[in-house]
């Protein structure tokens, strides 16, 4: 990837251009009706005349050439909205962008180019919505206009990639979905490096995920230990437990992997994460056993320790002495009503303990 970005850079670099000055827009709409006004009475004033025929007949030509060419002009003014930039070709050559809300002006034959115009992705503002109902018809009219628009949105997005199954460091299969905040840093790169940004972004996205998803175990296994964070010593890196390390190393991946593309990435979070389905339910019987394990252990240990304080306090207070054949079977009584998991029905005896 980065000998990729190396060589385009190298090859045909292109830096961003920005247009300033040409808020004039407003200027040139009224300087046009202005002298359209001027072209009709003028037009008027030719006919009317009969003495200077060849003065009225120049008047007449300039007032038909400007009624019917000016309109040519109209073509440069550019309406841009708070967090909207365009960028232009003039002749197949990169021409500049313009960025943030104006009413512009530029040359007529620059054409706005963005070859993602059309490109629908699950992403916030980059979605549209089916049209029912009665305005089905006008809401398809808008729909239609919306995908010829070749301005570049500026604001901040999120993209909702798929959700992927990508095996983990121990092989397991997983179900993992990300969420990308992202926004358009440079629009000359967006546009002329890659052939879609948005697609680009998207696919880049799926594969700095599987890269990075397959460094980590889904949990912690202490049988098989695993190195991480890449210093050579073992540690307790998951899926699970380092959520927020996974996403700062997917962030930095996609970065990366977008970087001459003009695109900035701004967060990375995890929305989804579970074991496939095919091995779920596996996986949680192996969790409920490590649990009932652990657990186990927790009242072996505990009932231990109540029997050696039981036997000390009783020796302790010479209530009884007991030799060792009658402390076995105390211990022993005790450990099943510690440990068990019913409740015990002791047996009362009334007669001599020897």
């Amino acid at each position: 990837m980065d000998q990729l970005g190396q060589q385009l850079d190298h090859s045909d670099k292109i830096e961003e251009k920005v247009l300033v000055g040409k808020q004039k827009g407003m200027i040139v709409l009224i300087t046009y009706f202005v002298l359209l006004v001027l072209a009709v009475l003028g037009f008027i004033w030719g006919i009317n005349q009969d003495g200077n025929q060849a003065g009225s007949n120049l008047v007449i030509g300039l007032a038909l050439a400007y009624i019917a060419f000016a309109w040519v002009f109209l073509l440069g003014l550019k309406v841009l909205k708070p967090q909207e930039a365009l960028t232009l070709t003039l002749f197949g050559h990169y021409y500049g962008s313009l960025k943030g809300a104006g009413f512009y002006y530029v040359n007529p034959f620059a054409q706005a180019f963005n070859p993602a115009a059309q490109t629908k992705l699950g992403q916030s503002g980059d979605v549209s919505e089916q049209p029912s109902g009665a305005s089905q018809d006008k809401e398809a009219i808008s729909l239609n206009l919306n995908r010829q628009d070749k301005k570049i949105s500026m604001k901040v997005m999120t993209l909702n990639n798929s959700k992927q199954k990508i095996n983990d460091y121990l092989g397991n299969p997983v179900e993992i979905g990300v969420a990308v905040i992202w926004k358009v840093n440079d629009t000359a790169k967006a546009v002329f490096n890659v052939d879609n940004f948005k697609e680009y972004l998207s696919l880049q996205t799926d594969t700095a995920l599987r890269n990075i998803i397959r460094q980590y175990p889904y949990d912690v296994n202490p049988r098989v230990p695993i190195d991480t964070s890449g210093d050579g010593e073992p540690d307790d890196g998951s899926l699970r437990g380092s959520s927020e390390i996974v996403a700062q190393r997917i962030k930095n991946e996609i970065q990366e992997r977008v970087e001459f593309a003009g695109l900035e990435i701004l967060e990375a979070r995890i929305t989804h994460l579970s074991y496939a389905p095919e091995i779920a339910a596996a996986m949680l019987q192996r969790q409920q056993a490590s649990a009932l394990i652990d657990a186990r252990a927790m009242i072996v240990d505990g009932a231990v320790g109540m029997v050696d304080m039981a036997l000390a306090k009783l020796e302790e207070e010479s209530v009884v002495e007991l030799d060792e054949e009658r402390k076995a079977a105390m211990v022993s009584n005790l450990l099943v009503v510690l440990c068990g998991n019913n409740d015990v029905s002791p047996i009362v005896n009334s007669g001599s303990l020897y």
